[in-house]
């Protein structure tokens, strides 16, 4: 294919900053007028990317960890490649998540698994239990996979600055403090309708929210509940530092406590991310009831989380989390294609957000090695991801209500039916590939050497 010039690149107003360590929300975060108490923290010392002397063929939209993956894997492929970025500085948005064996099998292949492991911290099961009468309904062990893997909890500040050095390494440029609302043929469209010149390639990882996805006609189911989060100090024991470890009061209540390691320039302050499940409607209830009233509530279910609850002195240190489910029947369009979130969302309780869109970013990044031209390679694209991503996307909708929702009927099933099934013969392993996200296993080989395309 021709090569087109892209846009010149322009300078970026600020250095990049790291939030502190409470500003725990989701790409759907829909308390954006409360701002959270933060936790000190220390800045990371990341320069601004040097500005590049030809101008880039490759637009990424997004510098969420999607979006710098795949900027960093293209960038590595020897491709010219500019994120843009709405926030005057690239910066991570959300509190932490957990990287399945999926995910990391990707940073494998970027080289990046071992800065991971040196600031998450390492997650060998699942834990949950019902808050009356104590009943172990939920614990999945990596050990139980055929080739057994931990997952790892980290925190998207500490993932956003792993990235986004070895983007700037790689030579990534980025555009700052200009919102994406269209692609038009190669070209970006922002808020301002001012159009770009035409890329060769657009990568749209903008997440849930994404406005090129919607002007795709994706359709966007929103659900009922989400969650407020947090990030705190680590409390120590008797939380085990291994484990996600959740309460349960039926499906209406839904308490966790998930290790996520420690921040770059902080080796000494490991931390925490508790959530509480609550339905997105009745956010302005739960902040008018009082702090203290809460609390209450939420030691009568597990006394435990004393010095969690503790951190927490203020309403404003908990952000609302909103969440939906979407899926574009085909995530490729003219020189656009549409990886993570954007492409695909889901509620978060099998915790494969961040690994699909790093799976995605691996798909594209693998078909531009493949195959000579551009509808091929994404072609390619869409094949490789369509049907792990059907099936996870069903997972996720059949999971949820026994975890978030109303009535009796399924957190009894889930306490009585499915917590028995659990423990019968191969039940263990199915639920630890599950839960691993290598059901229909979307791991490869490192893609050999060959012809790239040259979008």
């Amino acid at each position: 294919m021709t090569k087109t010039p892209g846009p010149k690149p322009r300078k970026s107003r600020a250095q990049p900053v790291i939030p502190a360590a409470s500003e725990a929300a989701s790409e759907t975060d829909v308390s954006k007028a409360r701002k959270p108490r933060r936790v000190r923290a220390d800045p990371l010392d990341i320069p601004s990317p040097p500005r590049r002397p030809r101008p880039a063929d490759i637009a990424v939209v997004g510098a969420g960890p999607t979006g710098l993956a795949v900027a960093l894997m293209l960038a590595r492929q020897g491709r010219r490649v500019m994120v843009h970025e709405r926030f005057a500085a690239p910066r991570p948005v959300g509190a932490g998540f957990m990287l399945q064996p999926t995910g990391l099998h990707v940073l494998d292949g970027l080289g990046l698994t071992p800065r991971v492991e040196a600031l998450g911290q390492r997650i060998d099961h699942i834990f949950g239990r019902e808050a009356r009468r104590g009943r172990v309904v939920l614990d999945v062990r990596y050990s139980d996979l055929k080739h057994a893997r931990p997952a790892i909890g980290i925190h998207r500040a500490a993932m956003f600055a792993i990235l986004y050095e070895a983007c700037v390494e790689a030579g990534v440029d980025f555009e700052t403090d200009r919102e994406i609302v269209a692609a038009d043929v190669g070209r970006l469209v922002d808020s301002a309708g001012r159009r770009s010149a035409p890329f060769n390639l657009v990568v749209d990882a903008s997440g849930a929210r994404s406005a090129i996805a919607y002007g795709m006609g994706v359709g966007r189911r929103d659900l009922a509940w989400g969650a407020l989060w947090t990030t705190v100090p680590w409390p120590g024991a008797p939380f085990d530092p291994t484990a996600l470890q959740q309460v349960y009061l039926g499906a209406s209540r839904m308490l966790g406590v998930l290790p996520t390691g420690v921040l770059p320039g902080a080796p000494d302050a490991p931390l925490a991310t508790f959530f509480w499940s609550l339905k997105t409607e009745i956010w302005p209830d739960w902040h008018a009831l009082g702090l203290e009233v809460w609390k209450d509530h939420c030691l009568r279910l597990w006394p435990e989380l004393a010095p969690v609850l503790d951190a927490v002195t203020d309403r404003e240190q908990m952000t609302l989390a909103s969440y939906g489910h979407q899926t574009l029947a085909r995530p490729v369009g003219e020189r656009l294609a549409v990886i993570g979130d954007a492409a695909h969302c889901t509620s978060p309780q099998l915790g494969q957000g961040v690994n699909m869109g790093l799976l995605d970013a691996r798909a594209l990044a693998d078909a531009l090695t493949r195959h000579r031209d551009l509808p091929t390679v994404l072609n390619a694209y869409a094949r490789a991801r369509r049907w792990h991503v059907r099936l996870y996307q069903a997972l996720s909708l059949g999971f949820t209500p026994f975890y978030q929702a109303d009535g009796r009927l399924l957190p009894w099933v889930r306490d009585h039916v499915l917590g028995k099934v659990a423990r019968l013969p191969l039940a263990p392993r199915l639920l630890a590939a599950t839960v691993a996200g290598v059901l229909l296993d979307p791991r490869a080989p490192a893609s050999p050497d060959g012809a790239a395309a040259h979008p």
